[in-house]
């Protein structure tokens, strides 16, 4: 990390507050910085800030072959990173020696300490296990690295559920969260590192140091421990000689933050459990606040009951009428219809109506043909009279018998319709064609 160097004046003004037993944010000697623990929506998802200092964690398994010399055993995988987001000064993909120096730290913290049962992991002896992939991300650097990467990796293994499998013969078979609940890792402690750093060849000592004292401290020294006071690991760095008083107070130092550390935690995780099971805000959630436009979920108001059928009868009674229910739509304009204001369909009556016109249009057609019919007839009538009159010749006989009128057979008379049927025959289709034009528009 190619951080830029403080200046002389700055320097000498961190070591002389130090000197007096005072910090730049405030804190004594052996405080820590407040911790606060968030957890996503899924399962092994959390982000653990230390002061201004921010590190997500996640968790995450697969099933794949054991290793030859331990085949009952599950693998566990630990990687962290320090992306230039975090700190300007850290270059992506490079190991740096702080990125090394860290990771082997929370190996041994994690991995070499047993907290996690690695046998509970085995699916088959020798063919199935379960690798447990620990991935750390740097969000924010603000000094003290170490110790918020150990309480989030151990949260977010805490906060973990695999999914549950079974054995029948050679077939494996994994359950989804629907079918089956996830099962949690076997954690038999919580291991927790502190740090601490040396000023002045191991005259000063503070707890949790920040990004500023980092700079100008002489030395480090990290203990990890769990609850029962047991230490998983130690290391020292910087160079200095660090006798055994100072050991011993160091260690008791961190029996105490530890204690306190494995509360909070233990206290986040229930609280994290009660809400997903009442169902209410929990995960990245819990940040954003009640009434806002972006809050998931807002506090119910609570709702009286009784007395319910009164109060709607009350509300019957003072409300308005009714308005009246239209039969038929009104269009506003040609080609238009009333639609979403709850008028019923009439368009059936409209094709009732419509057959009604073309029939009484076909009767009146019909009586018009008729009388054109009628008047062609009465016009054959006298022409035959006519021609009756003057032509045909008529022959009596002398015999007493009845006299016979004998008639000339002549052909059938043609009908021919008059100018006037066919004028009215022609006024009467197109008004018929009119109207149904006008009934196809206002469709």
């Amino acid at each position: 990390m190619k951080a830029t160097p403080l200046s002389n004046c700055e320097r000498r003004f961190l070591l002389r507050a130090i000197e007096e037993r005072k910090r730049l944010d405030g804190r004594q000697c052996y405080d820590y910085r407040n911790v606060r623990i968030s957890f996503g929506v899924d399962y092994g998802c959390c982000i653990v800030e230390l002061g201004k200092t921010r590190v997500l964690a996640q968790v995450s398994c697969e099933l794949v072959p054991p290793k030859p010399n331990r085949p009952t055993e599950g693998i566990l995988f630990f990687n962290l990173e320090l992306s230039p987001m975090a700190a300007p000064g850290f270059e992506p993909g490079r190991q740096t020696e702080l990125l090394v120096k860290v990771n082997r730290l929370i190996e041994r913290c994690l991995r070499n300490s047993k907290c996690i049962d690695t046998e509970s992991l085995c699916v088959v002896a020798g063919e199935k296990v379960w690798q447990i992939r620990l991935d750390l991300h740097l969000l924010n650097h603000d000094g003290n690295i170490i110790d918020a990467a150990s309480i989030a990796g151990i949260v977010a293994l805490c906060h973990f559920r695999r999914p549950d499998v079974s054995v029948q013969g050679e077939e494996v078979t994994v359950y989804t969260p629907e079918e089956r609940d996830p099962v949690p890792l076997s954690i038999h402690h919580m291991p927790i590192c502190v740090s601490f750093a040396f000023f002045q060849q191991g005259t000063y000592l503070l707890v949790d140091p920040s990004e500023r004292e980092e700079r100008v401290m002489d030395g480090v020294l990290v203990i990890a421990m769990n609850k029962h006071q047991e230490i998983c690991t130690i290391q020292s760095s910087g160079g200095i000689m660090l006798v055994k008083d100072q050991v011993l107070r160091c260690s008791k130092i961190t029996a105490v933050k530890v204690a306190e550390m494995t509360e909070l935690i233990q206290k986040a995780l229930e609280n994290d459990q009660k809400a997903r099971k009442e169902g209410g805000k929990f995960g990245f959630a819990e940040s954003i606040p009640n009434q806002k436009i972006t809050a998931f979920k807002m506090e119910s108001a609570a709702v009286d009951t009784n007395n319910v059928e009164e109060q709607a009868e009350e509300i019957i009674t003072k409300a308005d009428p009714p308005s009246e229910v239209f039969t038929k739509p009104i269009l506003h304009t040609p080609g238009t219809a009333q639609i979403g204001e709850g008028i019923e369909n009439s368009w059936g009556d409209l094709e009732a109506s419509e057959r009604e016109e073309a029939v009484e249009e076909e009767d009146e057609s019909e009586a018009a043909a008729f009388e054109a019919q009628k008047m062609e007839t009465e016009e054959t009538s006298t022409v035959e009279e006519t021609r009756f009159v003057s032509d045909e010749p008529i022959v009596l006989s002398d015999s007493e018998e009845e006299e016979v009128i004998i008639l000339e057979p002549q052909e059938p008379p043609k009908r021919t319709r008059t100018q006037t049927s066919l004028k009215q025959e022609n006024t009467s289709k197109k008004t018929f064609n009119k109207r149904r034009r006008k009934k196809r528009a206002a469709y």
